[in-house]
């Protein structure tokens, strides 16, 4: 059968969406090959990775389930900063509930909206700067707005000082990059490693109202709850998440808008509203379109009679359960704010379901606004805009806009 050849994935991410159709036209699932030679299962199906990611025949954990990790094969590699850390994202079972309830308190309800006003002002600042842009030159709102807002808010509730915060953004990019070679990958964990000891080290030293101090005094108070090498990790995963994710949601929404003037048109005329772009761009355009990765307990059937044996990764392809057409129709593949039926995957589903997926919602909700009233004008750039490099994350390299376009 031709799904039991697997195809090749471009590493630079250039074409998504081609490569998800392509994909999907063999069949629920279908094998593949990612860099480095790791052969995975790609769904590209909505109901079957709602089920793969609530089914507990799938792990995350390759300590346990991957045999081919196992056998020391691939941790050399670029997959290194996404299934060799160990904490929550990696955890199966008693471990991952574990570990999950010491970061949930930090993005409780009552957490997220209190942020709300910080948020606002974090905006309106960065808008201001933008506001300063000599007439008829362009911005580029990625580097300019979309990303230091999510980046300022995460590292303010983390605690991380102002002058480290470049350094961990740039530190995230890389590791979103599935082109790295063995060489970068290894020297983008050792700095990763190194970063974030300095700030488990400076917050010992200089304990605060902070995320980073209470887990920190959590690991120093009882270890059995949080070993050394989990708590690096863990700010990894946090701090990371909890920034790139509502880079690209921000970025795509804006993008969507000034490539759909006529879904625009109904925002403006409050036909539709800023929830509809947000749930919207989340299905049409998810800020993660493919995460690695989830290995399969035992072997599970599949709706073609085949299955995903034992052992086998599975990627966890949310761009694809997006544009799938048996979910949303024919018109899958298109940004339609009044779809009657929005449902998405882009925050995960089951056990692993985003723990931040109300910040990056409400970070969008408040920034999206504000940007379009102030420069109600916007427009793109001319230009050829390309995506971010890797397989990983869905977003733009940068996104140059004329704010009063003439």
């Amino acid at each position: 059968m031709e799904h039991q050849r697997p195809l090749v994935i471009d590493p630079t991410g250039h074409d998504i969406r081609a490569e998800a159709d392509r994909l999907r036209s063999r069949g629920p699932a279908s094998l593949v090959e990612l860099p480095g030679g790791i052969r995975a299962w790609y769904p590209t199906s909505h109901a079957l990775l709602q089920q793969l990611l609530a089914d507990p025949r799938v792990s995350k954990d390759p300590r346990q389930h991957w045999p081919a990790w196992q056998r020391g094969e691939h941790q050399d590699s670029w997959i290194r900063s996404w299934v060799g850390v160990n904490n929550m994202f990696t955890a199966y079972g008693t471990d991952h509930r574990r570990l999950r309830k010491l970061i949930a308190p930090a993005f409780t309800a009552h957490r997220t909206g209190a942020l709300e006003p910080r948020i606002e002002a974090i905006s309106a600042g960065l808008l201001d700067t933008l506001a300063e842009t000599p007439p008829g030159e362009t911005v580029d709102l990625r580097a300019g707005f979309a990303q230091p807002l999510p980046m300022q808010v995460i590292c303010e509730l983390f605690g991380i000082p102002e002058e480290t915060r470049p350094t961990v953004a740039d530190l995230i990019e890389r590791i979103m990059d599935t082109t790295a070679t063995p060489e970068q990958a290894a020297a983008t964990g050792a700095e990763v490693h190194a970063a974030f000891s300095e700030l488990v080290k400076y917050k010992r030293d200089n304990p605060g109202e902070d995320l980073t101090t209470t887990l920190v005094t959590a690991r120093d108070t009882d270890g059995s709850r949080l070993s050394e090498p989990q708590l690096l990790d863990t700010l990894l995963l946090v701090i990371g998440a909890g920034h790139e994710t509502t880079v690209n949601l921000i970025g795509n929404a804006v993008h969507a808008l000034l490539t759909h003037p006529e879904q625009r048109r109904l925002l403006e005329d409050s036909t539709a509203t800023w929830n509809d772009v947000i749930e919207e761009t989340l299905r049409w355009a998810p800020s993660i379109a493919n995460l690695p990765l989830r290995y399969a307990v035992e072997d599970i059937p599949l709706p073609d009679g085949t299955a995903i044996p034992q052992g086998d990764p599975i990627l966890t392809s949310y761009a694809a359960a997006g544009w799938d057409p048996g979910r949303h129709g024919p018109t899958a593949g298109e940004f339609d704010l009044l779809r009657e039926n929005r449902e998405h995957l882009a925050f995960g589903h089951g056990v692993h379901y985003c723990i931040g997926a109300p910040l990056a919602r409400m970070e969008a909700r408040i920034a999206l606004p504000m940007l379009f009233e102030r420069f109600p004008r916007l427009a793109l750039a001319d230009g050829a805009l390309e995506p971010v490099t890797g397989f990983i994350a869905h977003g733009w390299r940068s996104l140059p806009l004329r704010l009063t376009p003439a």
